[in-house]
């Protein structure tokens, strides 16, 4: 982290009350502790920007840049008055399905729910219970929280510590009157999903897997270990036919939305709009960019796209990309020490050298470039976007046809 960062979350030790709950609950020990004085300060270097600390702190003595108590109450009573929907739907980042996907878990649980407030977030934890109690207060009826299974919690304990707050709360709730189904917790964690009529049995998913979680059947396809999946992507990235894929970020699905957001770009480009710039980010590497990914857009001309995790970075979609309009393509991802798949990083980096010698003899390598992020560091996304703008704003347009594309991919 370099010395101009502004720190995305800090200890105001005015408030502090030296109670050290924080320093109890931090599942990455980023919390320091002087034993003979009792104050407490925050490790940026260790800390996750999970929100854990933030929402258990008694005195509001610590403060954070995303996704405080005042701007999610906000946003909750501004969706509440578009949409006139009495349910907020909670939901973690690392599980954060598609629209479609939601509904499908609320009904596996029997809950007919339509009109709903999403409100995603990098982690079920970072919930204060008060804003749970202002949300009911508000005129909510419903929550209904979707948290990851515990032991695939991307913050480690988040969902267990969450879990447990809301049974309080709800015990508190009962006492004041309210249903005892206003507040409900679903645990949902987001696996690979195998098509094996399309398995040809190659075994790379078996070999590629970082959490040994695929088996090969020695006169069968391989069998998935669902207790065991996380979700990476590490195996959708390699096998030949598409017979697993992750859900909510299919090879299909996304290379329609490239090609989708590359009309746009096509049509910023024939506006004398130049460069437009296309950026896959990992989901915990940058937080603000990727909750309204589509105003970047008019912003900066910039796109960004989600992936779940650096191991699922597909090189084909970004030389896709490329070939669909943008003039440049950037991948933010996490840090070794700081991904939350921490098994099989060695696989994405042959992914990007093989890629990177690809772009090399198609002449297109100085068109792309990956950086790690941290959100940790308020502002290092915009630093580096910045950067790349102004080096493919020294470039001419590019201008590529798919035709081209299909020959080279």
């Amino acid at each position: 982290m370099s010395g101009t960062c502004a720190a995305a979350i800090n200890i105001d030790q005015d408030y502090c009350s030296r109670c050290s709950i924080c320093y109890s609950i931090c599942p990455y020990e980023a919390i320091t502790r002087d034993s003979e004085t009792g104050e407490v300060e925050i490790d940026l270097q260790k800390c996750q920007v999970c929100g854990i600390c933030y929402s258990a702190c008694p005195a509001l003595a610590i403060e954070i840049v995303y996704y405080d108590h005042e701007s999610l109450l906000k946003y909750v009573n501004s969706m509440q008055k578009k949409s006139k929907s009495d349910t907020l739907v909670l939901m973690c980042r690392g599980n954060s399905p598609t629209t479609c996907e939601i509904e499908e878990i609320l009904e596996d649980q029997n809950l007919s729910i339509t009109n709903y407030i999403p409100l995603r977030l990098p982690c079920s934890g970072r919930v204060p219970t008060e804003l749970i109690f202002q949300v009911l207060k508000s005129g909510i009826k419903n929550v209904v929280s979707i948290q990851c299974e515990d032991e695939f919690c991307r913050f480690k304990e988040g969902t267990k510590i969450n879990a447990r707050r809301l049974m309080l709360g709800r015990a508190v709730l009962e006492q004041l009157g309210f249903s005892k189904d206003a507040l409900k917790v679903i645990k949902y964690s987001r696996k690979a999903v195998y098509e094996t009529e399309k398995c040809v049995g190659c075994d790379k998913c078996v070999f590629i897997c970082p959490y040994d979680a695929i088996e090969a059947e020695e006169f069968a396809t391989p069998k998935i270990n669902y207790d065991l999946c996380v979700g990476c992507g590490a195996c959708a990235l390699v096998c030949p036919h598409l017979a697993i894929q992750i859900k909510g970020f299919e090879f299909e699905n996304v290379s329609k939305l490239i090609t989708s957001y590359g009309e746009s770009a096509r049509k910023l480009k024939a506006e004398g709009k130049f460069p437009v710039i296309l950026v896959f980010c990992c989901q915990w590497s940058e937080f603000s960019a990727l909750d309204d990914p589509e105003s970047l857009l008019f912003k900066k001309k910039t796109v960004a796209m989600e992936i779940p995790c650096f191991k699922a970075l597909d090189p084909v979609h970004i030389i896709e990309a490329l070939y669909s309009g943008f003039d440049g393509v950037m991948a933010v991802v996490c840090s070794e020490e700081d991904c939350k798949l921490q098994e099989g990083g060695e696989t994405a980096e042959r992914n990007m050298a093989v890629l990177k010698k690809t772009l090399e003899k198609m002449s297109l390598l100085e068109r792309f470039e990956l950086f790690t992020v941290s959100p940790r560091c308020v502002g290092e996304f915009n630093q580096k976007l910045d950067e790349f703008f102004k080096k493919i704003a020294s470039m001419p347009p590019l201008k590529l046809t798919a035709t081209e594309a299909k020959l080279h991919v």
